[in-house]
């Protein structure tokens, strides 16, 4: 298995195979997913009515499959989605719990599940194939990579988006990549190691440690 692409979502960046291809500077995070949706020129608008978790997903999609030249070449049935984090849907949960001192809001209420994220990147591009979503500590690049290598050997899986899509308040901490069985793309053996090294990783000056 290799990893082909890959791409961050921290401190208002989003990088794509170690190049960082928008740079926000706002007050909050909210205005940020705003702007760095609008850059990847994505004609979505259900986008707006998302949470920060299907926002950052979302996004963070885009910008593999935006880069990818090989997804197209796969039957929806044979692309996996496997994503994990730590703060499950705590995000929206509390901000559902705020609108309940008013008027209980029916928009946050359908985000407060945190594989809702998975749902809507597999809606946006069509994904039908196996999926799994985990709640961990910590990114664990071993564990992401031995369920996703034994689902792609004993499966009919061709290709998987996988990693880590987190929120809670301004902190926000994203790192998705594709992973294939054919040398394509940057062609990174899909390993512990290697996806830690990967998750890690700084582009320059700029720092876009986790």
């Amino acid at each position: 298995m290799y990893i082909t692409s890959y791409c961050h979502i921290r401190r208002q960046k989003l990088a794509y195979n170690g190049e960082v291809t928008y740079s926000g500077d706002h007050d909050n995070l909210d205005s940020f997913l705003t702007d760095a949706y609008q850059s990847l020129n994505i004609a979505y608008p259900k986008f707006y009515k998302m949470d920060r978790l299907s926002k950052l997903g979302l996004l963070a999609s885009e910008l593999l499959v935006q880069g990818s030249t090989t997804k197209q070449d796969y039957n929806i049935h044979q692309i996996a989605l496997v994503l994990a984090n730590a703060n499950a849907s705590l995000d929206t949960d509390i901000r559902f719990f705020e609108s309940t001192k008013t008027l209980a809001s029916p928009s946050l209420f359908v985000y407060t599940l945190a594989n809702i994220v998975a749902g809507e990147i597999c809606i946006r591009h069509g994904i039908k194939g196996e999926n799994a979503f985990f709640i961990q500590p910590v990114f664990d690049a071993s564990h992401i990579a031995q369920y996703v290598n034994l689902l792609m050997a004993t499966t009919k899986t061709e290709i998987c988006m996988a990693g880590w899509v987190d929120v809670l308040g301004e902190h926000h901490d994203v790192f998705l990549y594709l992973t294939e069985k054919t040398k394509n793309g940057i062609a990174k053996e899909h390993t512990g190691e290697e996806l830690q090294k990967l998750y890690q990783s700084t582009y320059g000056s700029i720092d876009l440690q986790p």
